[in-house]
């Protein structure tokens, strides 16, 4: 059986609808490797069991790696200031302190703080790019500028400076025709609001198969 790479997009605690798109629609062999787009945790009801999951899956030999999102950068910021900690708190931060029972970011046992800060800002495929949010072609070397992968909403993909590759992006989130939509485009979308069930279009956690570009998307079963 040849490999499979799959795609899955922002999670934010969503652990149990991550585990059925897994278990039930996925079903990844040990030849497959599953690459998430960040944004694990916050907002949802269980970010530690979403870590606990990707933890599970290594642990069986499943080849699992994902970007850092902006909503890790803002736990992995939140413990540097005030600011930094409103600014988390504000964006469903509360939501992850409450799943690992903590009183705040620096009582989140290290082996997830630890794994969170070594998720890379992207990864480069040979015909996609894995990034959050996106590139900064403004940028001589778009790859210097990690705030733009973390941040941006930008949908301009200058393919000649990536050597023709396609980004692979979540952080926006846009309709399930939008997501459709964009299996063509230079920045394909996966983000679709997994958590905004009450959206017209969201409420699904969207996967990718990159060779065969078949969609996958898993009504939100946590909510």
């Amino acid at each position: 059986m040849s490999s499979r790479t799959f795609v899955i997009g922002d999670i934010h605690g969503c652990a149990a609808t991550l585990r059925r798109l897994v278990e039930k629609q996925l079903r990844p062999t040990q030849a497959d490797r599953i690459c998430l787009l960040g944004d694990l945790i916050d907002r949802g009801p269980d970010s530690r069991g979403v870590l606990d999951f990707i933890f599970e899956m290594q642990d069986t030999g499943l080849e699992v790696a994902s970007v850092r999102g902006n909503h890790e950068e803002m736990l992995l910021q939140a413990e540097f200031g005030q600011s930094y900690l409103d600014m988390w708190y504000n964006n469903g931060g509360l939501a992850t302190l409450a799943s690992f029972q903590a009183d705040g970011p620096g009582d989140i046992p290290h082996l997830y703080r630890a794994f969170l800060d070594s998720l890379p800002f992207h990864i480069p495929l040979d015909r996609f790019i894995i990034v959050h949010a996106g590139l900064n072609f403004d940028r001589p070397n778009p790859f210097e500028d990690t705030s733009a992968m973390l941040w941006t909403r930008s949908p301009f993909v200058d393919r000649q400076r990536i050597n023709g590759r396609q980004l692979v992006c979540g952080h926006t989130t846009v309709s399930r025709s939008q997501v459709e939509a964009s299996l063509t485009s230079d920045k394909i979308m996966l983000d679709n609001g997994c958590v905004f069930v009450d959206q017209p279009g969201r409420g699904c956690l969207a996967a990718l198969e990159l060779e065969s570009m078949a969609l996958f998307f898993q009504e939100n079963v946590d909510l």
